[in-house]
Order: structure tokens, then sequence, then C-alpha cells
């Protein structure tokens, strides 16, 4: 204290040279209607501007989160849409509405904590496990289309088999035919997959939307693939040799939504007991 009463004596004359500008200032401010104006309008610029400075930070810290509440929001209208779309197909097709089909898939929103995409056999880890309810088999999809399956789960974290993976196969159709097919990843450009099995009498087109089939009860019916890049059929091949620009980016890969199918366990055990074990 006795230091800073030292340093005011010390420039007592600077000291009260600054309050004497500072009550000319105010005194100019209060009796002058344009100097008043212009003094609040560039007070209020700069006090918007540092609270801006200061939102703006807050929010950028404040991403995670933000991304994490989106994503959850995301897989609640994935499922209301699900739910909607068979309430209008049950209402079209069968004459009562069942509540189990309805509500046959859930989605659960996890984020991609690590991800590879130049192997031939790729996979992604997420923050979600078997705690959340996941469990091997359950496809993961995401706002840009279809990203892959469950391959193997711990309490907390879940490792999927990346569609940009040779082993995994995905049942396809060709969304404007309603043709059937298989994709599968063969091993080189990631952004590329190849179309199988499609028949040469079917009349593809460059451009042609590739959807999932819904065959498997793992995906969701309809689930973006990507688009057809490139046909050919060679004279004695049974079926065309075609290449799809898959709709994921994987390099770019930050959420995914696990889709739980809660009929998958039904369907298996039936086709298991009709047909018995696949060979």
């Amino acid at each position: 204290m006795e230091r800073l009463f030292r340093f005011i004596y010390q420039y007592r004359a600077f000291v009260t040279f600054i309050l004497l500008e500072t009550l000319c200032v105010w005194l100019v401010i209060q009796n002058n209607h344009y100097q008043s104006t212009r003094y609040f309008n560039t007070a209020n610029s700069v006090a918007a501007s540092i609270i801006g400075v200061s939102q703006n930070t807050r929010e950028y810290f404040l991403l995670r989160e933000i991304n994490g509440s989106l994503a959850e929001e995301n897989a609640q209208l994935r499922k209301k849409i699900e739910q909607r779309n068979q309430m209008l197909y049950q209402s079209d097709v069968r004459p009562i509405k069942d509540s189990v089909m309805i509500n046959r898939f859930d989605f659960i929103s996890a984020k991609v904590i690590n991800n590879a995409t130049n192997y031939y056999k790729n996979f992604i880890t997420i923050d979600r496990g078997r705690r959340n309810g996941l469990a091997p088999g359950m496809a993961a999809i995401n706002e840009a289309g279809v990203v892959g399956k469950v391959k193997s789960v711990s309490d907390h974290y879940a490792v999927l088999i990346s569609v940009l993976n040779i082993d995994h196969q995905i049942s396809s159709r060709i969304k404007r035919t309603g043709h059937f097919g298989t994709v599968q990843w063969d091993g080189t450009d990631p952004r590329i997959i190849d179309l199988k099995y499609i028949p040469r009498h079917v009349a593809l087109n460059v451009g042609d939307t590739i959807v999932t089939s819904g065959y498997n009860a793992v995906f969701p019916e309809g689930v973006l693939i990507g688009l057809v890049q490139d046909v050919k059929l060679n004279e004695e091949a049974q079926f065309h040799t075609v290449k799809v620009l898959l709709s994921q980016d994987f390099g770019k890969l930050n959420f995914v939504e696990v889709v739980k199918s809660n009929l998958k366990r039904e369907k298996d055990s039936l086709e298991l007991k009709t047909i018995g074990e696949p060979r």
C-alpha cells in the first residue's frame, strides 16, 4: 500500500492530468448530442465485438458436445422416419398396423475414434459398446449412407467392419429398376465399390442410385450406398461389371448411427429352423 501511495505521489502531475482529461471528455459527451451519440455507438460496437468473440470462443470449446447432441438428435429423427415409412407401408399393404414392425429398428449414435482406409481390410472404432446395447452384426450408417457392420464389442467400445473391407458384402438394390445385387469393395479406390450379380438384361444407366435392399434385416431398406459411375458388359458375360461411386467419404467420417434390428433374431431363427445352416 505504501508503494502505491509513493507511486501516485511521484506521478501526481500525470495522474492529475489523466483525471482532468477524463472529466473533460465526460463533460463534452454529456453536453453535446453529436459526441454523445458517437460515443455510445462506438461503445456498443466495441462491446458487441467483445461479446461476439467471447461467444464464438465458448462455442468452439463446446463443439464436441454440440456435435454429439446433433448426432443423438439425428438418430432419433432417423428412427421416426423409419417408423413413419413402416406405417405408410402397412397402411397400403397390411390391413392391421403392427407396432412391432413399426418399431423394428432403433438407432444409437456414436463417435468415430479410429478409422482406416488404406488397407484391404479396414475397420472403424466407435465410442459405444455393450453397455449401450451394441452387439456384433448390427449395421452402422449415417446421413451420407452406409458405413459398415459391428464386428466386435467391449463394454464401452465397438469395432466396425468397414464397407472398405474386401470381406464385407451388402445386399443392395437399383432404386430405379428394383433389381437386386451385392456391393463389395475390391481393395483399390476408397471412393469406388463394385456392384455384382446384375443380370445382362437389366438396363443400367450411369447415375443410377444404389441403396440397401433390406433383405438381411440388418440394414434398413433404402439406405444410400452410391451412384453408378461406370457400366460394362462383356459379350459372353452373365452379369454387368458395375462401378459405384460411394456416397460416403470415409476420409471424413466423424459420427455414425448403429442400427439395432429388433426382429433380426426372429428372422434368423426362423430361417435356421426352416433352411438350416448356410453352406
